[in-house]
Order: structure tokens, then C-alpha cells, then sequence
């Protein structure tokens, strides 16, 4: 099969939906040997396509992992112009207004539909929504006559950015969706009348051994962490990922159980200055102290990041998956999170984890007591973690699944 892959970012960018695409483009090639290119912006991270003061990757042609990549150069220079038109617009409620929203979204990529276009491979995928380059992929693929499934990683919570009714038309117009949870399948179904028929659910996925393999005493030795209990945030460091909760919700921890310590792992973003002002302001110099933060880590030091924490904190406000989940349990780690989103979906409350009330730090401080002073249930949730992911999330099964989307596609392209 010779696949064309269009996502907003790819290796070294960071995000969900780059990890999800690049690891199933890597497995296509390994499991099936499949022919897979990917188109792609040049930012490191969606910051990249309104603001030109960002670092970019070089553009050009390489290839990864058996993988061909090409990376287009990105126009940022409307990010400032249509900062403050598109959010008085949408605030307003003006008509017109979500296209205003998705031209400051970007990425604006010249050149991009015409080389989609002119793909002479089997289909095309594209990911994410809201972002500008699936409709620009839809009407490539249209005038081509090329087979088209999306991959949305939607976020219905977060009104600004997918109260978009351009995007739901936009899906009824491929040929089929993937979607990560059964809580994003049944949103496009009973909100916005999208076929059931066209949507399947998958997922992402992990590599167990790596995880299984993972020593986090070098971790612990390293940053000075010892034996104490740690609970650890390990993603980038965006807005809405529930870091700021998670801080304010350690002062209560530490007045029950003042050894714990907190580590924050991840890719700062324009955030983190955020996070930084919170710590100096509302935490004792004692309590700052019993934070570690590690700004950037190699992939290949995530699985010993998460070994070497008793409890994995992910509060995020809303999420499309959340593969932290799974890579934690992936480690045999409990996870708490909140029951917001797609997250009830992927963790069964009680059963490999805990889930909080969305943005309620009172909540998350008990969650996270609950489990610093109960070992057994630590081990009792990390273990049917383990399991559900030996089960779902191997990046063979989810692969596989993968694979059966494109092929039914084809087929029922070559019937019609």
C-alpha cells in the first residue's frame, strides 16, 4: 500500500497527534512494508504557526525510520494581524468567525495542495482538526479523486477551538475517521450526525517491554529524589493540561505527607512562565524546593521517567486520548486524572485509576493522598493498567486496526 500521511507536525515536533502519526507511519513500514510519506509543517510545535519568532526545522526531503518525510515551510506572519480580530469576532459571536479562527490557527503551508494533489499513492490521512490543513487536504484529495480518512484528535470542551461547524461538514466528507475514544466517536454522532459507519475507534499504543525494562533508580539518583514518594506530571507543558492544578494541589499533600516530592517533565511552551510566577508566589521556599523540573528529555528517557514515580498526575482539562495514561501503565504506574473529556473513557474510575472533578485542586489532593498512603491499591491500579494495555495498546494491535480502515477504504473505493 503507498499511504500519504498529512499532520501538522512530525519528529522532532511535539504533541499527541505527531507521536500517534509517527509511530503509525513507522509501523505500517516495519509491519506491512508499506510505502507511507508524510507531509508536513516545519514548526516544532503549533506556537510555530502564529508566532514567527518560534524556531523552525530546515525544510526539505528526508527520510526517517523507513518513512519519507517532507517538510513544508510554514507562513506565520498573520499569527499577529489575526490575533485580536478573530478572538473579538468569536467573542461577538460574528458570523464568520471560525474561519477567522482557523486562518490564525494555521499552519498556512504554500504548495501544499498542489503536492497532495498530485500524490499518485493509494490514499491519503490527515490530523489534526482545528487546523488549517485538513480542509486544504480535503480539497486536494476532492479534485483528485483520492480516498481521504481523517484523524481529528478532537477537544469538544474547548469551545474556541472546535465549536467550528466547518469542521464536522469537513468530516462527513471523507471517507472514513478514526477516532482516539468512544467519547469523541459518540459526540460526532449524537451532536453533529456524522455516520456511525464511517467512524472506528482505536487509539494509540506503547511498546510494553520498553517500559517493562525501565529502571527509574538512575532517575531518582540523579535529581536527588532518593527514596521519597513521587508524584510526577510527564508532558508538554501546555495550558490546558491541568499543571497549575496540580501544583496548587501538592500544598495540601505536603501538610499530610511533607516527604513527597513533585517532578514536572516536559517541553516548556509559552506556558511555563506561567507555571514558574505560580510556584515563586504560592509556594513557601520549603515547598519549592521539593519540585523538580526537567524541562526536555530524550524519548528514549520517558519510560525510566515514568518507573521511577509512584503516582503518574495528569489533570488535563480536556484530552482527545491521552497516551500518557497508557504509557504510565505501560510502567504499572496508577494514574489519576480528571473526568473531563475523553479521559472517563480510557480510565475506568476505581479500576486502574482516579478520576477528579475538572480544575478542582481540593479533589486531585485527596485522589493523590488516597494513594500515597495505600501501596496496595497503587499496585492494585498499575497492574490493571498493565493489563488493559496488553489488551488495546500494543502499537501491534492498534496498528493492525489501523491497517483494516485503510484497506476496507480501498475496497470499498475499487466496488464503487
Amino acid at each position: 500500500m503507498d499511504i500519504l500521511h498529512v499532520v501538522h507536525g512530525y519528529f522532532p515536533a511535539l504533541g499527541g497527534s505527531e507521536r500517534l502519526m509517527q509511530r503509525i507511519s513507522e509501523s505500517l513500514v516495519a509491519q506491512y512494508s508499506d510505502r507511507v510519506t508524510v507531509y508536513t509543517a516545519n514548526g516544532y510545535n503549533a506556537e510555530a504557526f502564529i508566532d514567527h519568532s518560534q524556531p523552525l526545522l530546515p525544510p526539505g526531503e528526508l527520510e526517517l525510520n523507513g518513512v519519507h518525510v517532507r517538510r513544508f515551510a510554514v507562513f506565520n506572519h498573520l499569527g499577529k494581524p489575526l490575533s485580536y480580530l478573530q478572538w473579538l469576532t468569536y467573542r461577538l459571536g460574528l458570523p464568520g468567525n471560525q474561519y477567522l479562527r482557523t486562518w490564525y490557527n494555521g499552519p498556512i503551508i504554500p504548495g501544499l495542495g498542489r503536492c497532495v494533489r498530485d500524490f499518485g499513492g493509494d490514499l491519503v490521512a490527515a490530523a489534526a482538526f482545528p487546523l488549517l490543513h485538513m480542509y486544504t487536504t480535503l480539497k486536494a484529495c476532492q479534485r483528485a479523486d483520492k480516498p481521504l480518512i481523517f484523524i481529528g484528535a478532537l477537544h469538544p470542551l474547548n469551545d474556541w477551538g472546535y465549536d467550528r461547524p466547518m469542521i464536522y461538514r469537513a468530516i462527513q466528507q471523507a471517507d472514513a475517521y478514526v477516532a482516539l475514544s468512544n467519547y469523541e466517536r459518540n459526540y460526532l454522532i449524537e451532536t453533529w450526525q456524522v455516520s456511525s459507519e464511517k467512524i472506528t475507534v482505536i487509539g494509540g499504543g506503547v511498546e510494553p517491554t520498553r517500559f517493562e525494562q525501565a529502571d527509574g533508580a538512575d532517575v531518582r539518583r540523579r535529581y536527588g529524589l532518593d527514596d521519597y514518594p513521587l508524584v510526577a506530571f510527564i508532558g508538554q507543558q501546555g495550558r490546558s493540561k491541568g499543571i497549575d492544578r496540580l501544583i496548587l494541589s501538592m500544598k495540601r499533600v505536603w501538610q499530610e505527607v511533607p516527604e513527597t516530592r513533585l517532578l514536572i517533565a516536559g517541553a516548556p511552551t509559552n506556558f511555563t512562565s506561567y507555571l514558574q510566577n505560580l510556584i515563586r508566589s504560592q509556594l513557601s521556599s520549603v515547598e519549592q524546593d521539593r519540585i523538580t523540573y526537567l524541562h526536555n528529555f530524550a524519548e528514549d528517557a520517558k519510560p525510566s521517567l515514568f518507573a521511577a514515580c509512584d503516582i503518574f498526575a495528569y489533570p488535563s482539562r480536556y484530552e482527545s486520548f491521552g497516551i500518557a495514561f497508557i504509557e504510565a501503565w505501560a510502567a504499572g504506574k496508577p494514574v489519576v486524572g480528571c473526568n473531563a473529556g475523553a479521559v472517563p473513557s480510557i480510565v475506568s474510575d476505581g479500576v486502574d485509576g482516579i478520576l477528579a472533578p475538572v480544575n478542582d485542586h481540593v479533589s486531585l489532593s485527596q485522589a493523590l493522598l488516597r494513594l500515597l498512603k495505600s501501596p496496595d491499591l497503587r499496585h492494585q491500579l498499575g497492574q490493571a493498567g498493565r493489563e488493559k494495555v496488553l489488551r488495546r495498546y500494543t502499537w501491534e494491535i492498534v496498528t493492525a486496526r489501523w491497517r483494516e480502515v485503510y484497506e476496507r477504504v480501498l475496497n470499498e473505493r475499487n466496488k464503487g
